[in-house]
């Protein structure tokens, strides 16, 4: 079912959980072990994101340097599936632009469309770790907005090739990301959000944001949102602090503020255990207030780690 669907038909604030595919080498079942006890929370969707390839550079025997191309964590589609069919929950799995021409994305879109799968998140992605910045492949998408049309033509029965006979639609439920203190590479917010509106116009049907630790940065983003015409749901992304040395690498890697109050918290933390308790109190409250709110969905980033979510979901959801 598509996620627009399900939220209309919902009368309270749903949950939405993030995972992220295993590492290559690893089976479903190691992930599945994860996964199950987020499931027996009743989560409405899971995502599951994807990741782009990485160029790695190794020494050989003779002492030359090869550079390898991989992909360290590969199955989205494929997790998809198994958590849609064998774990009974719809998914969401993400699309990025990074690593994929349109052929290649157009494949993907066409397997996920044979499975069932409606729901789609779409992402530009960040540069690969070695990289400073992103860099479509040849024939690929630069822009987010790019992939987004891509699906949306899909959607009207447009592909790539333009002389199939009878082409069917597909029919899929597109989502973006929001960015409540704007994206990194954006000059200001009025043009961050001058592109988000963009994305919607193009076909997207909702907005997941970016983490944000001060609530009212997502009010705030969402009256923004609404003032330029903005009217597609607008889910709230979170993800607790855990270690002491987030303090400096969360602002710097998602470009968010931390308040001062948690901040301070956090500075007067003996060890990281109590700061990962520090982040699930902050979160609790940040979720209670966000629900009492009424919004859609709480959407919660594990980044492959979800002993603290367990906890956060607990205190939230009923």
């Amino acid at each position: 079912m598509k996620l627009t669907e399900i939220l209309k038909k919902a009368d309270k604030t749903l949950l939405s959980i993030e995972i992220m595919p295993p590492l290559i080498g690893q089976s479903f079942e190691q992930l599945f072990d994860r996964i199950q006890p987020l499931v027996e929370l009743h989560p409405s969707m899971i995502n599951v994101t994807y990741h782009q390839q990485e160029k790695v550079y190794r020494e050989r025997a003779d002492g030359t340097i090869e550079k390898i191309t991989l992909r360290k964590r590969p199955g989205t589609v494929g997790i998809s599936a198994a958590v849609r069919y064998k774990m009974g929950v719809e998914v969401v799995p993400h699309l990025i632009c990074g690593g994929f021409t349109r052929a290649e994305t157009e494949y993907a879109l066409v397997d996920l469309h044979y499975l069932g799968i409606q729901n789609l998140l779409i992402v530009r992605g960040d540069p690969p770790p070695n990289m400073k910045y992103f860099t479509p492949e040849p024939e690929g998408h630069k822009y987010a907005i790019d992939l987004v049309r891509q699906v949306a033509n899909m959607n009207q029965g447009i592909y790539l090739d333009d002389e199939l006979i009878d082409p069917k639609p597909t029919d899929f439920c597109i989502g973006v990301a929001g960015y409540p203190e704007k994206h990194y590479e954006a000059p200001n917010m009025k043009i961050d959000l001058r592109n988000l509106k963009a994305k919607v116009d193009a076909g997207a049907d909702y907005i997941v944001t970016q983490m944000f630790f001060d609530n009212e940065k997502y009010f705030e983003f969402v009256d923004q949102c609404r003032a330029i015409g903005i009217q597609v749901p607008i889910i709230p992304g979170l993800k607790p602090i855990s270690r002491r040395k987030q303090i400096k690498a969360i602002p710097k890697t998602f470009n968010v503020s931390l308040p001062d109050a948690l901040v301070n918290r956090l500075l007067d933390c003996a060890d990281d255990r109590e700061a990962k308790q520090i982040g699930i109190e902050w979160a609790i409250r940040q979720s209670l207030e966000l629900k009492e709110a009424g919004v859609p969905v709480l959407h919660y980033y594990t980044m492959g780690k979800p002993d603290n979510i367990i906890q956060i979901i607990q205190n939230v959801f009923d």
